[in-house]
């Protein structure tokens, strides 16, 4: 009798293992503009690769389909050749054995369904409708389109003062967002089919810690139109449309409803995440342009408010950019107690300087997000006995950055996933006693591919606690311009992509209070975009100088290399305090992860340089 030997992988069992981790890997760093049809065709003929052959549906209709999609994309196909793909990816999710065959047609149907006027257009037109120009990935997905390769050069250089030039070119807030960007910028990094994407926020901290924004001096101002833009909001939004209008010769005034400048940045960003004195680098310069503010001045038909007629009236354009400062409620039973605040209460109370006492009560936070966070961060450093984070969904579905919800737990907060908030209890002088919450199982995925929660059929479970942190969301205060005439929908500002608002000449909008609460750097997106389409309604086409000379390409060999992570004060002695817990890198870190850089600005894609970049 033969003896049994212990299964080991051989080499060919290892070598294909290697290629799904190197394929995985080119999907990471898969770049934006990729003709959608083309993408599909790949992903179907992997698919008909894995198939064991067996039933005729996988081994026979993923390749017939895969034969119909060359011809879409070869020109031999006419629009009749959609009904065929369309019938034959049903006939194969009704009749293959398995999920390789049925996930493979099921990806073909909701990719025709979803991309149709790009098959239209290759029948059509014998191309891609895409014109794939192959954009520098990076600065592709930036919001605000910074030169991003070029500035990891420079700071590679050790050139800081360029480099916080080149950033501000297209974005007036390079502190701010080196210090708390969610960096979108690093998804599709082309250094992912190597090892992991440069660290690019790091890099951008290296360069406003070496050369702080208001010690660089800005772009030479253009000549004064005489034109005046009125800007209602003193967020990043408003400042970064204020700071661009203003270079460009038109004077702007800023209207702010606070006692300061800076909108979230200010009062939605605890000092621990970002400094104020940093924020203040950002705003000073700003304001070295000449951009006049008013603060404590309310836009509105109340008492001692500017009605936005008179605005209107009185400005050649005006630019709406009041974020998303209102909270929202959760609308279950025992939401008016004593001792349940919104996170745009507590925030704004901190970002005042108004600490809330927090000591020795025990907290809880409503919320998955970056705020509720914020929140329970916060809770912690004003001295909470025990601050807990209640979740309807499973961990790895919160929104927040991941290392944002690791920070919280590492500083001692208790996670409570799959957990609904259902009802909270008060005791007889009405002050918050516990949160009732209803304990969920996950369930099918929803159309945004999370796991959609649903009540378990067990007990509700009660947190006693005397403080609780509603963290779900903002809503944003239209009344006002509603009355005025600016369309609403969905508790937001309407306005076209260009940031123009439709029956009012001269009035643009954006950032949270046209697309919802979004990230910094896309309000700072939304106020650059403002900027450019304000300065061509008034009839001009300024361009932003920068007189930044990017280095030459190094030839060196592109070795595999680990990222530069920064590093953070240890969590026992952080969460003491709200002083800055995240440390810069060295010259030595920062010259190594600006040197991974693959300068895709100038190699495997095409070029954006020269020429009016992005909006400019």
């Amino acid at each position: 009798m033969s003896r049994l030997k212990i299964a080991t992988p051989n080499r060919a069992q290892l070598t294909v293992e290697q290629l799904y981790k190197d394929l995985e890997r080119r999907i990471i760093a898969s770049p934006p503009g990729l003709c959608p049809v083309d993408l599909q065709l790949s992903f179907l003929r992997m698919c008909h690769a894995q198939t064991c052959g067996k039933c005729t549906p996988c081994r026979v209709g993923l390749g017939q389909l895969a034969r119909l999609m060359e011809d879409v994309l070869e020109g031999r196909a006419g629009l009749k050749t959609l009904d065929l793909i369309r019938e034959t990816a049903r006939d194969i999710m009704d009749s293959a054995d398995c999920a390789l065959g049925y996930e493979a047609a099921r990806m073909v149907l909701s990719g025709l369904e979803g991309c149709l006027e790009d098959y239209k257009y290759h029948i059509e037109h014998g191309k891609c409708s895409y014109h794939i120009t192959q954009p520098v990935p990076c600065v592709a997905l930036c919001p605000a389109g910074v030169d991003i390769p070029g500035y990891v050069a420079l700071v590679g250089e050790k050139r800081y003062a360029d480099a916080v030039k080149l950033i501000r070119k297209d974005n007036p807030f390079p502190t701010a967002c080196a210090l708390i960007c969610e960096h979108p910028c690093e998804a599709r990094c082309r250094r992912n089919m190597i090892d992991s994407s440069i660290n690019i926020r790091g890099l951008k901290r290296m360069a406003v810690d070496h050369a702080r924004a208001n010690t660089v001096p800005t772009p030479e101002k253009a000549e004064s139109t005489g034109r005046r833009v009125a800007v209602i909001g003193g967020g990043p939004g408003g400042l970064s449309a204020a700071y661009y209008l203003e270079l460009m010769g038109h004077h702007c005034v800023v209207y702010e409803e606070k006692s300061k400048l800076g909108g979230m940045l200010r009062y939605g960003i605890p000092n621990y995440r970002f400094p104020r004195e940093r924020l203040e680098e950002d705003i000073e310069v700003i304001l070295s342009t000449g951009v006049e503010v008013r603060l404590n001045t309310r836009i509105g038909n109340g008492e001692g408010e500017i009605p936005f007629e008179q605005l209107h009236r009185e400005y050649d354009a005006v630019y709406v950019a009041i974020g998303a400062h209102t909270d929202k409620k959760i609308g279950i039973e025992g939401e008016d107690s004593r001792g349940v605040i919104s996170a745009v209460e507590m925030l704004r109370r901190i970002g005042d300087e108004d600490m809330p006492d927090f000591c020795g009560k025990n907290v809880v936070v409503v919320g998955g997000g970056n705020v509720a966070m914020d929140c329970t961060r916060s809770a912690i450093r004003l001295g909470a006995k025990k601050v807990g984070i209640a979740y309807r969904r499973r961990q790895s579905d919160m929104t927040a950055l991941p290392e944002e919800v690791e920070g919280a737990i590492a500083e001692g907060a208790e996670l409570y996933a799959l957990k609904a908030p259902h009802h909270i209890e008060a005791d007889a002088e009405g002050k918050v006693a516990a949160l009732w919450v209803e304990p969920q199982i996950i369930g099918k995925i929803d159309a945004w591919g999370r796991a959609r929660p649903q009540q378990a059929d067990v007990p509700l479970l009660r947190i006693p606690c005397d403080i609780v942190v509603v963290a779900i969301g903002q809503g944003i205060e239209t009344r006002h311009f509603e009355e005025a005439g600016i369309a609403v929908k969905r508790g937001t500002l309407s306005a076209m992509s260009d940031s123009e608002v439709k029956d009012l000449p001269g009035v643009f909008a954006g950032g949270d209070c046209v697309t919802g609460p979004a990230t910094v750097i896309r309000a700072i997106a939304a106020g650059k975009v403002a900027a450019a389409n304000i300065d061509e309604y008034l009839g001009f086409h300024h361009v932003i100088p920068c007189d930044v000379e990017i280095p030459a390409v190094r030839y060196e060999d592109k070795e595999p290399c680990g990222r530069i992570q920064l590093s953070e004060k240890e969590a026992g002695e952080r969460k003491r305090n709200f002083d800055a817990f995240e440390c810069g890198m060295t010259e030595q870190e920062a010259c190594q992860e600006a040197g991974r850089c693959l300068r895709c600005d100038k190699y495997g894609y095409g070029s954006f340089k020269g020429g009016r970049a992005a909006i400019w």
